[in-house]
């Protein structure tokens, strides 16, 4: 019998779609039945150097365009992406696992960036003061910054992605992303729709690859700047390798959110916010709950709550199902590590709930999901990135106790209390250190016109995604001060 042959996935360079034939490719697999569905070419040097030399080309004439008609672009694109939700969430649930309803979300979030990047106009703004000092005018002039790059994970196909090239573009920047090889199935779409929209040749490219594209991107002397979401490890390795090399960085990592729940928090809705923040995605989201923090005497009732939902969930392929709740992780290498852990945590003294590991002979990429209970600071567990289905439970006695505890994480992405009263809030709010705070609320990433604020080791740089941040971050400020003399005041009999 003749060999499977699959679809080689297309690069976009200088406005052309652009099979590229290379001998080192990737597999893309459906998460949900294991099998490859396509393939990802593992791009060069030359490839770059191509996609790259169009952006700078086309710099240019993209960046002396009129806002206003930039941002008509940008609505096309928006109605666009509208008119094609279901077919792009079809892809993300396919090439990702998410549920239907979580791949809509997916591209939801990213929907209100472009939303947010239309209004180019009056974000990008500068300010001015007449009369700084005597016969001296100020303005300050927001302009773009060159070529810029993006690095996206497969957690979220279309809302990272659209985090950073759509306000880039808007900016004036020209832009090359390179998505995550497990998920380029919807970077593709995602491109050819702002293709549609009417972009300009070289705006956008798109190329594929490894670790070498990835630091060829850091290093390339003409990318002026880096946006990055992924693990500590790589997003340090990103901030490092493309700052030395000179260039402005913005690298999301990894986290480790709480969910602190007080005996005087609203039940119904606090369960419902907890599956949601912690099985939603599979776990494979930064901003997922994985600790389950019920302080006094609200742990116990909270655990048989959450471990009867737990048991109620329902797992399995999202395109076959739809009630499906809950889809697969990403593929064979996660299911694995994430039963190993499973494994490890229980072997050192925390007393599992829930097991997930009953799905993995399932056709797929299946961990179930898992709960823990008797979890402490002490463990491995508590401080550990797991990006997959697994919550622990701790008890601290108080809120001052569980805030002293979720302090010495050393992520800072997010953090959750459930109370009724103001008072716990305020000093939740106040106390706890980590960049984004949710008071009722299960996953407190912002929208769009406000930064996604990771702290410590959850991000490395400066200005954050999204937001006036975004803005700031892809455009660079020129401050001009201007002399007149001031005869006209005596021509007008002043």
């Amino acid at each position: 019998m003749p060999a499977e042959s699959y679809e080689i996935i297309p690069s976009f360079i200088d406005g052309k779609w652009i099979s590229i034939k290379k001998e080192k490719h990737t597999n893309v697999y459906n998460p949900a039945t294991g099998k490859i569905i396509s393939k990802t070419p593992m791009c060069g040097d030359e490839e770059l150097d191509k996609a790259v030399e169009a952006a700078e080309k086309a710099f240019f004439s993209w960046s002396t365009l009129p806002s206003n008609k930039r941002a008509q672009i940008l609505f096309n694109y928006r109605a666009l992406l509208k008119e094609n939700l279901d077919e792009i969430a079809e892809i993300i649930s396919t090439e990702n696992g998410k549920t239907l309803s979580e791949a809509k979300g997916d591209i939801q979030r990213g929907f209100e960036v472009v939303e947010f990047a239309c209004g180019i106009s009056q974000l990008s703004k500068g300010e001015s003061l007449a009369e700084v000092a005597p016969n001296i005018d100020a303005t300050t002039i927001r302009e773009p910054l060159g070529v810029c790059a993006g690095i996206s994970p497969f957690n979220f196909p279309a809302m990272v992605p659209m985090w950073m090239f759509p306000l880039a573009i808007a900016c004036g920047n020209t832009f090359v992303l390179k998505p995550s090889e497990k998920v380029p199935l919807t970077a593709v779409k995602l491109v050819k729709l702002f293709e549609e929209a009417g972009l300009p040749k070289g705006v956008l490219n798109l190329i594929h690859g490894g670790k070498d594209i990835v630091d060829g991107l850091c290093t390339h002397p003409k990318i002026s700047a880096v946006s990055f979401v992924g693990s500590s490890i790589v997003g340090h390795h990103v901030y490092s390798l493309a700052s030395k090399n000179g260039k402005r960085v913005q690298a999301g990592g990894a986290a480790k959110n709480a969910l602190l729940v007080m005996p005087d928090a609203e039940p119904d809705s606090t369960l419902r916010a907890i599956m949601s923040s912690s099985f939603g995605c599979a776990g494979q989201r930064c901003m997922a709950g994985s600790l389950l923090v019920g302080v006094g005497d609200v742990k116990e009732s909270l655990k048989e709550k959450v471990s009867d939902a737990v048991n109620k969930l329902v797992v399995g392929d999202p395109i076959k199902n739809k009630n499906t709740e809950m889809g697969p992780v990403i593929d064979g290498n996660s299911q694995e590590r994430i039963s190993t852990i499973i494994e490890k945590v229980e072997n050192n003294g925390a007393s599992l709930i829930n097991d997930g590991r009953n799905l993995l002979n399932n056709e797929g990429y299946f961990i179930g999901p898992t709960l823990f209970d008797n979890v402490n600071p002490n463990m491995n567990v508590f401080s550990e990135e797991i990006f997959g289905p697994v919550l622990s439970i701790l008890n601290p006695k108080n809120l001052t106790e569980a805030i002293h505890w979720l302090n010495k994480l050393n992520y800072g992405n997010g953090a959750t209390i459930f109370t009724s009263s103001g008072a716990s809030a305020k000093e939740f709010r106040a106390s706890i250190k980590c960049g984004m705070v949710g008071v009722n609320v299960g996953v407190p990433a912002p929208m769009a016109m406000f930064p996604f604020s990771g702290w410590n080791e959850s991000f490395y740089g400066d200005l954050h995604m999204q937001g006036s941040e975004g803005v700031m971050f892809y455009t660079r400020q020129k401050v001009v001060l201007s002399r007149w003399d001031d005869s006209y005041k005596y021509k007008q009999g002043w």
